[in-house]
């Protein structure tokens, strides 16, 4: 899946600002390869193939794409974003990439860097310092311009569509398998303009107590709690949303439980404001399920960030002291899970705003009966 192609001034202003921010961080020189750090730069999505494609970007002077010289063809060029510099079978990419590198002492590396690049290159920069890029591109990849927030709205209210027809019992649950269900739901995906299904998840009865189960032939029955957490990519942009439907007459004690569970996702929402830190959303969901009596079964942070990737900064987790701006984007998504009883989540994609926090999620948050 290749990544989507801005107009040449968007990423010779995303360079220009992390060439500023790596003054900050006294960076010399930026490598980024495998991942989602170098689209963002530069338009171009590396294939993860065993031969290494780097784009290497000096604190002054041209950024360069070292390429495989059968990928070449693939990459778009950006005038005045980056020279490319194909390289043959019989030559070594990592040599290449350390003569651009040449001068540097502090040197930071994408996170999803593959070892075996870095471990090649260690040889050819003796004495330099390695840093992570994540201070330095992932500080800038936090904050979604408008454009990008729009884009990750389309995705939402796309998946949207899909979360309604399972609610109006249009997606058969009852007899089939959740892995059935769960193709359904992903063929649903992509005829809604997806180009990748990143994951869908159902998981019925006492499979809802683990959060990321995965579906298999567990056949779906009457009267039960079906989690379904589905979602991909979109011209680029992430979807992830998570509605869960009860196939029969709610039992009292599963109502009383998603009742908490949705003032939870209220209370998140609602503290979720610009200089709020990340945690203290986290906390506000915590106190509503800890107060009445479910905090054990809340096992896991209240969100993560989205963009690029399903799951990036920033991190709605107790510790992260980090305060929301206007533009993160992220995920609220608490959760109850009884151990082989039953599992419930409700998640919305949402982005901090100056007038509060926006979801881009809108189906229907209810615990809905179906007979489908």
């Amino acid at each position: 899946m290749s990544a989507p192609v801005l107009d040449t001034s968007v990423y010779l202003d995303r360079m220009a600002r992390v060439r500023a921010a790596m003054a900050v961080h006294d960076i010399d020189t930026v490598l980024l390869s495998i991942g989602q750090d170098m689209p963002y730069l530069s338009g171009y999505l590396a294939m993860p193939l065993e031969r290494l494609t780097m784009l290497v970007v000096p604190r002054e002077g041209d950024a360069t794409m070292v390429i495989p010289e059968l990928e070449a063809a693939r990459v778009v060029e950006q005038p005045g974003v980056f020279d490319l510099r194909p390289w043959s079978e019989t030559q070594d990419p990592s040599a290449i990439v350390a003569e651009l590198t040449a001068g540097s002492r502090r040197v930071a590396v994408g996170d999803q860097m593959w070892a075996r690049f870095l471990v090649e290159l260690l040889p050819h920069l003796p004495g330099v310092v390695f840093e992570r890029s994540v201070d330095v591109v992932g500080a800038l990849r936090i904050r979604k311009d408008g454009a990008e927030v729009e884009a990750l709205a389309a995705a939402g209210a796309a998946v949207d569509r899909i979360a309604g027809e399972l609610q109006r019992g249009e997606i058969p649950l009852v007899g089939r398998t959740e892995a059935q269900v769960s193709d359904h739901l992903g063929r649903r995906i992509v005829e809604e303009g997806h180009q990748k299904v990143n994951f869908a998840i159902v998981a019925a009865g006492e499979n809802a107590s683990s959060p990321h189960h995965h579906p298999g032939d567990r056949v779906i029955r009457e009267d039960e709690i079906v989690l379904t957490d589905f979602g991909g990519t979109m011209n680029g942009y992430c979807s992830d949303t998570t509605r869960c439907v009860f196939t029969g007459d709610v039992p009292a004690q599963v109502a009383e439980a998603y009742d908490v569970l949705h003032q939870a996702q209220q209370a998140a929402t609602a503290a979720a404001v610009v200089g709020a830190a990340c945690q203290d959303v986290d906390r506000a969901a915590r106190s509503v399920i800890a107060g009445a009596g479910y905090g054990e079964f809340f096992i896991h942070r209240t969100g993560h960030g989205i963009g690029l990737e399903a799951h990036e900064d920033p991190y709605i987790v107790e510790g992260n002291e980090l305060p929301l701006e206007a533009g993160h984007a992220f995920s609220i998504e608490p959760g109850i899970y009884v151990p082989g009883q039953w599992g419930m989540r409700l998640e919305d994609i949402a982005v901090a705003t100056d007038d509060g926090c926006r979801p881009l999620n809108n189906s229907d948050r209810a615990l809905v009966s179906v007979h489908a």
